[in-house]
């Protein structure tokens, strides 16, 4: 199995200062600061990037859960929102939402609900993120 290799630098002091990532393919790359991270200002954060993954993780995961019940999708969408939080006073993420929309021709509303909570079980990112982060899935057939 490949491995998947990203970099960050910080440059300066926590408030003032700033960061930059960027994949190893090239794929993406991001600056951030603390405002965009604990602020709101307008910009990346690395929690955006936990989002993408597990948005794509969690797509992909649900796909082939379907296809191996029979049921191939012909599309799944995913939108994660990544809250980031304070717990006991030390800032953490504290949960994902998911929302997934999917085309799967056969199935009814009630059957891919249950196969999106099932792929929560399943998706590699999702388990990375299991015991530590609350994760909830809202599904919708369409």
């Amino acid at each position: 199995m490949p491995t998947s290799t990203a970099t960050a630098v910080w440059d300066g002091r926590l408030r003032d200062g700033s960061g930059i990532y960027r994949a190893a393919s090239g794929a993406f790359a991001g600056a951030y600061t603390y405002k965009t991270r604990f602020e709101g200002a307008a910009g990346t954060t690395p929690e955006e990037l936990v989002a993408a993954a597990e948005a794509a993780c969690y797509s992909m995961a649900l796909s082939a859960n379907l296809e191996k019940a029979g049921t191939p999708a012909t599309r799944v969408e995913t939108t994660a929102r990544c809250t980031l939080g304070k717990v006991d006073g030390v800032s953490r993420i504290t949960t994902v939402a998911l929302t997934v929309e999917g085309s799967v021709p056969g199935i009814d509303a009630a059957t891919f609900r249950s196969a999106a909570e099932a792929t929560r079980e399943t998706c590699p990112v999702s388990r990375a993120l299991h015991g530590n982060v609350t994760i909830t899935v809202e599904a919708t057939l369409t």
